[in-house]
């Protein structure tokens, strides 16, 4: 007689202490039975995670060792969807090349590489090698692939060579807490890097700025909470010790940041929060020199400045009431406000993005109706013409490159069934010439699939816009999942580009959905500030109409969705799956900023202050702290059935604290009363972006598309033909 089989015991999901603890204000008593999961020492435990307190460690490795077991049964999957992504991505790869005088400087990756390879050639090779492979007579200046080699984690932060050719800065982060050091090394005559000349440079945001003549240095360092806010001006060779504090910004709800124009005449200071800024300038050729005011912060005013060959400041600017933004100027020599006249007028619905001033001309990048365009205006004749494409989504960017006195204006197309373009375009003669086509080598059809661009009525009567794809033969019956991706915060526009690792849910019947809801700036500021403070309840209701209207019009239903966000979209997720759980039956919340009441309280934590023009600030205005606590995932979590969910942190994190995710985890798991899968994967050494490395970055995607495949689909391998 056989022995009966064994039924297999499935895994079993950690359970956290509860330790109750409180907190009153304004009148209200706040509960957080799971506080203990922020480590006292996290500061030390961000830069070092081997700090990290031994009972958190635990938790968050036993919540891995559970997803580890929940996910076993796609291993198969995982490095089948890996493998396909990989296929999709050229090994052998290598950007335009940039001219920058007797040079040209260039970005490749060899086979099997997982870092770039920064690389220089003599500006006559431009263009003499087939695409990836080396131009002729380069110079390796930095190999990301031998500098990462024995590091637990490495990330590169800026790579900028000196104005005199002659020298190379880099910044790297080897713990993911984007604490980057700053190393200088002399570029030789034969084109390789000698042994370093400046002593590192630790604790800075990761980008420099030379002087004109290459012998001086100006970095930006962080404070004990991870905020910008201290500019050095350094001789090259000296010690860190030796630096000269040029500017402190002294008020915490402002960044710090570096920058110059695009002539390299000016070096730029700008101090900024989410709503407010103000820029400071040195002249390149003097670094000695004290820098000056350009105009004094009003709240509410903002500005970004270029020059004009030496003559103007050029000002992109809200000023004057201007919402959607105009182009300003006003004399170097008397740059204040009241110096100010109109170059390129406000527009209602017109938002101006960005520009650059050349020496001939003036590029300016604007977005109406939710798609991007390029103005080119030339100087001499005040004429203006315009780059657009007729595709209903698509994206656009320009890259200006290191030259000021030049025609040439290069710039990048994408589609989301169109792999990017890189162009040349002649601004005076307006010929364009494509100097590069993303190759996916596995094949791309782009006739294959279906790209729309819809719009979702609210019941407010906005009309939100809907990029979506689909694969041609994906039936528009209801039956398709759909992961729907949204983000929604602080004025960024989600583009309609092209990304290839979405094609191995797409082939598999999957439709993708990016909802451009309010918070972002795709239809104007007016977009982005129906989104944020006391209107951020607005773009959680225009998520969940899109996901309606999907369902509606026969994309996807109810329960066949999978909402997605990162950040402060993975605080999007959280918020849609407490409203509406019944849409959705599988949720991705990537380091998602969950415990938003919390942390936006705490003005201790890494950059809180500047985050308060974004959200409000709960701790001084009680209305803030109403709206806030409405709409907290972490505060709503409630006895129902809640998706299926992924949720992803990292312990060096220091924009999102590893213990937002854990805690929402964890209070999720002792509220709900559903028995669908809960997830939770924490980075032990990395950050905000994840695994560092293009390559090792799939694996966390093939993760997801795992568990959506698995949650979503009866057949998760099954391809349309």
């Amino acid at each position: 007689m056989s022995e009966p089989l064994e039924t297999p015991i499935a895994p079993q999901p950690p359970i956290a202490a509860c330790e109750p603890s409180q907190t009153i204000i304004h009148g209200v008593t706040l509960h957080d039975d799971y506080a203990w999961l922020r480590d006292p020492n996290w500061r030390e435990a961000m830069l070092d995670p081997d700090k990290l307190d031994a009972d958190i460690r635990a938790y968050l490795e036993a919540e891995n060792a559970y997803t580890d077991a929940m996910m076993a049964d796609t291993t198969e999957l995982q490095a089948e969807l890996v493998a396909e992504m990989r296929a999709r991505m050229a090994e052998v790869d290598a950007s335009v090349p940039t001219p920058d005088g007797d040079w040209v400087y260039y970005v490749r990756f060899r086979e099997g590489g997982q870092h770039p390879i920064f690389c220089r050639a003599p500006r006559s090779s431009d263009g003499s090698a087939e695409p990836g492979e080396p131009l002729s007579g380069e110079q390796i200046l930095l190999d990301g692939d031998a500098e990462a080699e024995g590091r637990t984690y490495f990330a590169l932060g800026a790579v900028d060579h000196s104005p005199d050719h002659a020298k190379l800065a880099f910044a790297r982060d080897e713990r993911g807490s984007e604490a980057y050091t700053i190393h200088v090394r002399p570029i030789t005559e034969d084109g390789t890097t000698g042994a370093e000349i400046q002593p590192p440079i630790e604790n800075t945001t990761g980008n420099v700025a030379w002087s004109a003549d290459g012998n001086t240095l100006f970095y930006v360092t962080l404070d004990e909470s991870h905020r910008p806010c201290r500019v050095w001006r350094l001789p090259l060779g000296e010690p860190q010790a030796n630096a000269t504090l040029i500017y402190e910004e002294s008020d915490p709800g402002f960044f710090v940041g570096l920058g110059e124009t695009q002539s390299a005449r000016y070096l730029l200071i700008h101090a900024h929060d989410h709503a407010t800024s103000e820029t400071r300038f040195i002249p390149a050729d003097d670094p000695e020199a004290t820098p000056r005011l350009i105009a004094a912060r009003v709240p509410g005013r903002e500005y970004s400045v270029d020059d004009d060959n030496g003559e103007y400041f050029v000002f992109l600017t809200n000023a004057g009431g201007a919402e959607d933004f105009c182009l300003m100027r006003a004399p170097i020599a008397q740059p204040d406000f009241e110096h100010w006249e109109e170059l390129v007028p406000h527009v209602p619905g017109r938002l101006i993005l960005d520009h650059v001033e050349f020496a001939n001309h003036r590029v300016r990048m604007e977005r109406a109706d939710a798609l991007p365009r390029i103005v080119i205006t030339d100087k001499r004749s005040g004429e203006d013409h315009a780059i657009a494409f007729e595709d209903e989504a698509y994206s656009l960017g320009m890259a200006a490159g290191y030259e000021y006195d030049t025609a040439t204006l290069r710039f990048l197309y994408s589609a989301p069934h169109t792999p990017d373009e890189t162009f040349d375009y002649d601004m005076a003669s307006r010929a364009r010439v494509l100097r590069k086509q993303r190759q996916v080598p596995s094949g791309f059809e782009p006739d294959d699939y279906v790209v729309r661009r819809l719009t979702a009525q609210t019941a407010d009567g906005e009309q939100v816009p809907i990029t979506l794809t689909h694969h041609k033969n994906t039936p528009i019956d209801g039956s398709a999942p759909c992961l729907l991706h949204g983000y929604g915060a602080y004025g960024i526009s989600e583009p309609a580009a092209f990304s290839s690792t979405r094609f191995s849910l797409i082939d598999r019947g999957f439709v993708y959905a990016i909802a451009h809801i309010r918070g972002g700036k795709e239809r104007g500021y007016r977009w982005y500030a129906e989104g944020k403070l006391e209107k951020k309840p607005n773009t959680f209701a225009d998520f969940i109409r899109v996901a309606e209207y999907l369902c509606e019009t026969g994309y996807t239903a109810p329960g066949r969705i999978a909402a997605h966000g990162g950040s402060a979209g993975g605080m999007l997720v959280g918020a849609v799956v407490n409203q509406r759980p019944d849409l959705f039956g599988a949720a991705i919340a990537d380091v998602p900023f969950v415990d938003v009441l919390n942390t936006m309280m705490d003005d201790t934590l890494p950059l809180t202050p500047p985050e308060w023009p974004e959200w409000g600030n709960p701790r001084d205005d009680a209305q803030a702290f109403e709206t806030i606590r409405s709409y907290c995932p972490y505060q709503n979590v409630t006895a129902q059935d809640y998706p299926a969910m992924l949720v992803i942190a990292g312990v060096s994190d220091p924009r999102v604290t590893y213990w937002e995710p854990a805690k929402w985890v964890a209070k999720l798991r002792a509220t709900k009363t559903d028995h669908h899968t809960l997830l939770l994967k924490t980075h032990m050494a990395a950050g905000h972006g994840g695994l560092p490395g293009r390559f090792a970055a799939l694996e966390e995607t093939g993760l997801i598309f795992a568990f959506l495949l698995k949650a979503l689909t009866p057949k998760p391998g099954e391809k349309c033909t």
